[in-house]
């Protein structure tokens, strides 16, 4: 469970699973989260004081202008998230009572962070997984986290301790707290019908670049959301081995793409397409192979101007020859006449 695991590390396995799972060619769950995340500073020298974002599958969806002291929506026909549970005048006490400062300067830097939310999961049988989460970290190190099932505090660190006994007896932000985590899972269900997006997808061929006997067949997929996809390159609706994934990757507007491809034999004939299963398509999209290569042609019109040239070659050649016979013959009748 997310909330078991230490906050030192929790950032690191968020970015780490983001970066594993866009290695997968076959993305058989669907995973939806969303993610508010805090950072507050008792020097703010280079960076703001408070800074804080909400993040929703990839996307951040919401920041905080400690200029203007108000949550920012980043795009305005966005579904507003969940309030988060806490001020950033209540962020900026923390910080100081655990550093002991009293007054609003201190004379060292000191770190708070959380990050707090929930995650969906959709495996391929239908079950759902849901998973939520608030870790604290305190200058680089675990902290505190809230377990949903008991609503109390757990201290990760000898610091903590007095911050638990406080915490544990401020029923009504705890109760606030699963309040949002029951208001987190119904945006993510929200968000994820209204912003769909269905994949554009493209098949192509050229050849294999170390073996002229076989071709590169790639399916692109592009423009879909959320990123989970599932994609397979097939030879008469039989999926092919040894196909190879650039992985999922982040388009420039925030919807994702992923490309596959396999090595084929270029004389054996079949039905090729690529099959793309994703959450916005009321069933699977297949796009077939028209028979084209894209370097394939190069490689004819370059045989055929070969071939030409060596016509051309051979003619020219041939004309030198009778030209030379025809003159010598000549040359010899009209020594002979003298």
């Amino acid at each position: 469970m997310f909330h078991t695991l230490s906050f030192k590390n929790i950032f690191f396995i968020v970015m780490f699973r983001l970066i594993f799972h866009s290695c997968l060619s076959d993305a058989l769950q669907e995973k939806h989260f969303l993610h508010y995340k805090f950072t507050v500073l008792t020097k703010a020298d280079t960076f703001p004081e408070f800074s804080a974002e909400v993040v929703a599958d990839d996307r951040q969806i919401k920041h905080f202008s400690d200029e203007e002291r108000v949550w920012i929506l980043t795009e305005d026909d966005w579904t507003e998230p969940p309030d988060p549970p806490d001020s950033r005048d209540w962020f900026i006490h923390q910080i100081r009572t655990l550093s002991n400062c009293t007054n609003s300067q201190c004379s060292e830097l000191h770190v708070l962070q959380r990050i707090i939310g929930c995650e969906l999961e959709k495996l391929p049988d239908g079950t759902v997984n849901l998973t939520v989460f608030d870790e604290y970290g305190f200058d680089g190190e675990d902290f505190i986290s809230f377990k949903y099932k008991t609503m109390q505090w757990i201290d990760k660190n000898p610091k903590a301790k007095e911050t638990k006994k406080k915490w544990d007896r401020q029923t009504e932000r705890n109760q606030y707290i699963k309040y949002f985590f029951k208001s987190c899972m119904n945006w993510i269900s929200t968000f994820n019908n209204t912003k769909q997006s269905s994949p554009d997808v493209h098949v192509s061929v050229r050849k294999s670049p170390d073996d002229h006997s076989n071709l590169v067949l790639t399916c692109l997929a592009t423009g879909f959301y959320p990123r989970d996809v599932q994609m397979n390159i097939r030879l008469n609706r039989t999926k092919l081995e040894d196909q190879t994934s650039s992985g999922i990757r982040p388009n420039n507007d925030e919807t994702f793409q992923m490309r596959i491809s396999v090595k084929i034999d270029r004389n054996l004939k079949g039905f090729y397409d690529c099959l793309v299963i994703h959450s916005s398509l009321t069933e699977p999209v297949s796009v077939k192979w028209d028979g084209s290569c894209i370097d394939c042609e190069t490689e004819s019109l370059w045989r055929v101007g070969a071939g030409a040239a060596a016509v051309f070659l051979v003619a020219v050649l041939a004309e030198i020859v009778i030209g030379y016979f025809i003159y010598k013959r000549r040359w010899s009748n009209g020594k002979g006449k003298r």
